[in-house]
């Protein structure tokens, strides 16, 4: 059980380093040449347009990534709660 929380807690951390290695590379453009870059971008952008669509940036700064954060570390906890709960 211990062993599934922690693959868990592994891979929410990858995913979530993906996306802070995305908000990064929006600033520096010359980035996305990279192999590595397109790879993160293939799979973070349709997780990050699920929060565009309701949160449209405000001029330059792009908030979606924020909420997108909040609520990857919302479905960790609550994934892990529930298999907490279920080897009771």
């Amino acid at each position: 059980m211990f062993a599934l929380i922690r693959i868990i807690n592994i891979a929410f951390q990858v995913y979530t380093l993906m996306l802070f290695a995305r908000i990064i590379a929006s600033w520096i453009p010359q980035l996305y040449e990279y192999r590595i870059m397109q790879f993160i971008a293939f799979y973070t952008e349709p997780y990050l347009n699920i929060f565009r669509r309701f949160i449209p940036p405000l001029g330059m700064i792009d908030f979606s990534p924020i909420i997108a954060f909040l609520f990857l570390s919302f479905i960790q906890n609550i994934l892990i709660h529930f298999i907490l709960g279920f080897a009771r």
